[in-house]
């Protein structure tokens, strides 16, 4: 299966499942055609929840990690680096406790984005490359360490680096 086909089919599926909730996006994968906008993956029923399209930049609010991919729409290299993150997340992302995966889209940076949440999330954590996944440790609404992963990465390294930056964010003292 060529990596067109398997996009073909991804944006197929995402389009079925727009038009069974028109109220509420959920989806079982984000593809390129997707509605542009800050997602979440719900863990318990291994959906992506449109959380926000309009408004500021994307905030962490829960103590944990969070692993955010910005997802440019238009991005070959997204495409390829899109089976790698779903692979992770239903491998190993989906055990980790307080542990948040969160995929922004928009269609090219913020230079081509139909969400004012996106586009400011790209702006505020000054993302230039695609795909880029970025890593935050947040105790109480701070963010107290964080990495950037850029590029179409491998499955193990994409493994690699968030248990590399999960024991590094263990090991700083606990602030109040």
């Amino acid at each position: 299966m060529t990596d067109n086909e398997l996009q073909e089919i991804i944006d197929k599926m995402a389009r079925k499942l727009l038009e069974r909730r028109p109220g509420r996006i959920e989806l079982d994968i984000v593809g390129a055609n997707a509605p542009h906008g800050i997602y979440m993956y719900d863990k318990k029923r291994g959906k992506w929840l449109l959380i926000k399209r309009s408004g500021g930049h994307y905030t962490p609010e829960k103590t944990g990690i969070h692993v955010i991919y910005f997802d440019n729409a238009s991005c070959p290299a997204c495409r390829v680096y899109d089976i790698t993150w779903y692979t992770y997340i239903e491998m190993i992302g989906r055990k980790l406790d307080k542990t948040y995966f969160i995929i922004i889209l928009c269609d090219w940076f913020a230079e081509r984005c139909g969400s004012e949440a996106a586009k400011k999330s790209f702006q505020h954590y000054n993302i230039h490359a695609s795909p880029t996944t970025l890593l935050l440790y947040i105790e109480n609404g701070e963010t107290i360490y964080s990495e950037k992963i850029e590029g179409a990465r491998t499955l193990d390294y994409l493994a690699l680096k968030i248990d590399e930056f999960m024991r590094k964010a263990r090991k700083i003292p606990y602030r109040r």
